[in-house]
């Protein structure tokens, strides 16, 4: 399957630690779980047109969740931090929440 630059991007991540690292041009986002960096950081600066300086990606497992005898998992999940360079402009998105 061929995945698109909003299909790779799920959703931002938006947590006290996370706002607070946005000073230092670093963006979190839940990404596609078959995502590599490359794709991460291609797909970044095509949908915010900034300029990718590293990512940083952590994979999270789904934990399992019981109600009575019925057990569930919930999805796996993949995190990216994204660090912008120097010269780039912030992600608009993120800047009235701030």
């Amino acid at each position: 399957m061929k995945l698109t630059s909003h299909d790779i991007i799920r959703k931002p991540i938006i947590t006290e630690k996370s706002m607070a690292s946005m000073a230092e041009k670093r963006y979190t986002f839940i990404v596609h779980v078959d995502a590599n960096k490359s794709q991460i950081k291609r797909a970044v600066e095509e949908v915010f047109n900034v300029k990718v300086e590293s990512v940083n990606t952590i994979n999270g497992l789904g934990k399992t969740k019981r109600m009575g005898v019925h057990v569930g998992k919930r999805s796996d999940y993949k995190k990216a931090m994204v660090t912008l360079t120097e010269e780039s402009n912030g992600i608009e998105f993120f800047e009235g929440m701030q």
